[in-house]
């Protein structure tokens, strides 16, 4: 049994990385400065079909480690080395509460700046 599977009295309980990239994308985008994670003409095309694709990648060592990368896009104006911590930080924080797997690296790629839509 893995650390990413538990059992318990009722069963096995296991996290897939898809649930795990879901939990990351959430946190990256609570962070104020960040636009998005990134998307590639793919997922776009996906989403228009109706199916959600991220372009999150998750990693799990042998010693039951997490890495991640994550893709993003920063909003014009916005320190983006500041921004890029607490994204981190706050990625840190809400897989080990969620999962209670150790994370490893977070890796983040900025992809791109963009200007806020005009209200």
């Amino acid at each position: 049994m893995t650390r990413d599977e538990s059992r318990t009295e009722l069963g096995a309980v296991k996290i897939y990385k898809s649930a795990i990239a879901s939990v990351v994308d959430i946190a990256a985008n609570e962070i104020a400065g960040v636009k998005g994670v990134g998307t590639t003409f793919f997922s776009r095309l996906m989403l228009f079909f109706g199916k959600e694709h991220t372009e999150i990648k998750v990693t799990i060592d042998p010693r039951f480690e997490i890495s991640i990368d994550v893709p993003l896009v920063i909003k014009y104006g916005y320190n983006v080395p500041e921004v890029c911590i607490r994204v981190q930080e706050n990625i840190r924080v809400a897989l080990e509460k969620t999962t209670n797997l150790s994370v490893k690296t977070i890796d983040v790629h900025v992809q791109g700046i963009a200007k806020e839509a005009d209200k």
